[in-house]
């Protein structure tokens, strides 16, 4: 079975290729096709912007297509930024410049109110327009400055307080267990594995 990731971002498709290896299961990306849809993500939810764009995809490749959206979502921001989190500031923003802007609305904000969670929603759409869906979150608090290397996106400021360590810091081994992603996946895996039989 293909199975198509709605996505040209690296960093997502490194993520999901790393936990969705099956025998049987051929994982392809946007690149794989040459192609660069522009697909808007106008839905009013995660759960909307992932089946915009698996749909787009699998009416574009013909293939089954596995869709991501996801998000942060501060409490103290009254769930900002949410489903804006990539353009959160504005629509050609950096994962720096949406981090600084976030740093700068919670720079008032006293670390017992900092709490904050990852949401994310996976749609599979195949072919013949049937459609799954799967979600994951992950709870943390916002941290004062970026900290670490790795991950991407809102990853140095989001601290997981069984570690004390921002995601950024924690590592793609850790990350890829306890992630909103990771637990969306892990969700899906099982209604993939149900297409596969």
């Amino acid at each position: 079975m293909k199975l198509v990731l709605a996505t040209q971002n690296q960093h997502k498709i490194t993520e999901i290729t790393q936990i969705l290896k099956y025998p049987g299961l051929e994982l392809l990306s946007l690149t794989d096709f040459s192609l660069a849809p522009d697909i808007k993500e106008d839905g009013d939810s995660f759960r909307e912007n992932a089946y915009l764009k698996a749909h787009q995809v699998t009416q574009l490749t013909g293939e089954t297509a596995l869709a991501d959206d996801s998000g942060l979502e501060v409490t103290a921001l009254n769930g900002a930024p949410g489903i804006y989190s990539a353009r959160y500031a504005g629509e050609a923003a950096t994962d720096i410049d949406n981090n600084q802007l976030l740093l700068k609305q919670m720079a008032e904000i006293p670390q017992n109110k900092r709490q904050a969670r990852f949401c994310g929603v996976i749609a599979i759409v195949k072919p013949n327009g049937e459609s799954f869906f799967a979600k994951g979150a992950c709870e943390g608090l916002i941290a004062t400055s970026p900290k670490g290397e790795h991950g991407f996106g809102y990853d140095p400021l989001f601290t997981i307080p069984k570690y004390n360590k921002t995601l950024a810091e924690l590592g793609p081994a850790i990350k890829n267990q306890i992630s909103h992603r990771a637990k969306a996946l892990s969700a899906a895996r099982e209604i993939i594995l149900s297409l596969l039989a």
